[in-house]
């Protein structure tokens, strides 16, 4: 079984994953579940991009299994536990906790974009010593996959005009996002040393880019 692109234990896992989010998110429920079903579908459109030339570069990549679910969702997830939790202890506004869990599906949306289209731009750099490195490098990026970043943060972020019409938020989440994203491939350099791996920093990502939405937010 595949949907998307993942594999049966990676569709289980989106499943029990979304059901407890909707359930967590009670009135917003729905819409949490449907930014996770953005992320999903902009995902699998990008993988699906230049498949012949990422399978002769062998960059291809099999179909995502329950660890990349977790990884890419496990912030979402706490977003949304505090979500529930602040409907019955309020310590936040309801507003800024669905600013900072699209943040978190826009970070993950973005360092999509960057590794599924970038990896078709030409050679890339690593981004903390600037060196020419082979194209699927960890902690490498081109120029293709920079714009392409924040596209895919932008086009996650448009999802909140569901819920809240701004423009100053939109931008505020497509920006953290992209700085998600951007941690995401200073981790990398470390996985090509060894610390930390692909999961690591997909979760690191998402984290830098709800903390600074959030930051963001309040300063706003």
């Amino acid at each position: 079984m595949q949907l998307f692109t993942l594999d049966g234990k990676g569709v289980l896992a989106a499943l029990v994953l979304g059901f407890i989010i909707f359930f967590l998110g009670s009135y917003a429920g729905p819409y949490f579940v449907f930014v996770l079903l953005l992320f999903l579908i902009l995902s699998a459109l990008v993988t699906g991009m230049g498949k012949k030339t990422k399978a002769e570069i062998g960059d291809y990549d099999r179909p995502r299994g329950w660890k990349n679910v977790v990884a890419n969702g496990i912030v979402a997830f706490a977003v949304a536990l505090a979500f529930f939790i602040n409907l019955h202890i309020h310590f936040a506004s309801s507003l800024l906790l669905i600013v900072a869990y699209t943040a978190s599906m826009s970070s993950v949306t973005a360092d999509k974009f960057a590794s599924e289209i970038g990896i078709l731009d030409g050679t890339p750099v690593m981004l903390l010593n600037l060196k020419k490195v082979r194209k699927g490098t960890s902690g490498a990026m081109t120029a293709l996959g920079t714009l392409s970043s924040f596209a895919g943060a932008f086009l996650l972020a448009l999802s909140l005009l569901l819920v809240y019409f701004s423009a100053a938020y939109l931008l505020l989440i497509a920006v953290s996002g992209f700085l998600g994203a951007v941690a995401d491939t200073v981790l990398g350099y470390f996985e090509e040393k060894g610390i930390g791996n692909k999961y690591t920093s997909n979760i690191g990502c998402a984290i830098v880019g709800t903390v600074l939405a959030v930051l963001l937010a309040v300063y706003l």
